[in-house]
């Protein structure tokens, strides 16, 4: 059986990828921090950032992992004049530090050895364009600058280790979504849908299509690129 590894896997994007890896008949290995068991999948609660925890849950899978999907990613939503040195060091352990820890660990313990693998990296359209503050209202949950600024390092990333580890047939691609719609407020959600093409939000499942061809050899021929999903939001 096919084993992949996700991050982040309890939360909105997470959960809808496990399923789509479960329909495609992978043995799914989770980590996340929720205090939850996961009875579909193996799940861990452990810290990404600390790399000593990592390996210590891994060491019970011998299998063959072929894939790993950093799609674990967190925010701040203070103004940036009240940001703080703890924000800035949490966003960027999680979205940049873990990144390059689980791509090390999947790449030193398994597809070099397999001389295969796949990674697929979640980077956001932040990490593209700057936020526009003007579609945010008191109390909206805020596109920050460190958010934007570490997820531009995810798509860098993506390239970087694409042309690394192609010599061990590794193939690593990055999916940046637009605006997904989480219960936000009607007004924020009227002021963002206004800025997109398709005049709306997307949500998780719009997503799994790309996953789905990355993960497939349809692909083969695919790798260090930033796939866009986000109705057209970036072309304006």
């Amino acid at each position: 059986m096919k084993t992949a590894i996700i991050t982040g896997s309890e939360g909105q994007l997470g959960q809808s990828f496990v399923s789509k890896l479960k329909q495609l008949g992978y043995k799914v290995i989770g980590l996340d921090l929720a205090d939850q068991v996961n009875n579909e999948i193996d799940y861990y609660q452990v810290d990404i950032t600390k790399k000593i925890e990592v390996n210590s849950v891994l060491k019970h899978h011998k299998e063959n992992i072929s894939v790993l999907i950093n799609n674990a990613g967190v925010s701040v939503f203070k103004p940036f004049e009240e940001r703080t040195e703890d924000e800035i060091d949490f966003v960027m352990d999680v979205n940049i530090k873990a990144n390059i820890l689980m791509s090390q660990i999947a790449y030193n313990n398994y597809f070099k050895l397999n001389n295969a693998g796949n990674i697929i990296n979640i980077g956001s359209i932040y990490g593209m364009v700057a936020g526009d503050m003007r579609i945010y209202n008191n109390g909206d949950r805020r596109t920050p600058e460190i958010y934007g600024a570490t997820k531009a390092a995810v798509i860098n990333l993506t390239k970087y280790f694409a042309t690394y580890m192609a010599p061990n047939n590794v193939r690593v691609n990055c999916i940046s979504p637009g605006g997904i719609h989480s219960n936000q407020d009607v007004d924020f959600i009227k002021n963002y849908s206004n800025k997109v093409p398709m005049n709306r939000m997307g949500n998780e499942a719009e997503l799994l299509s790309t996953i789905e061809y990355l993960l497939s050899e349809k692909s083969s021929y695919v790798t260090g690129q930033n796939i866009v999903v986000d109705g057209g939001f970036t072309c304006w």
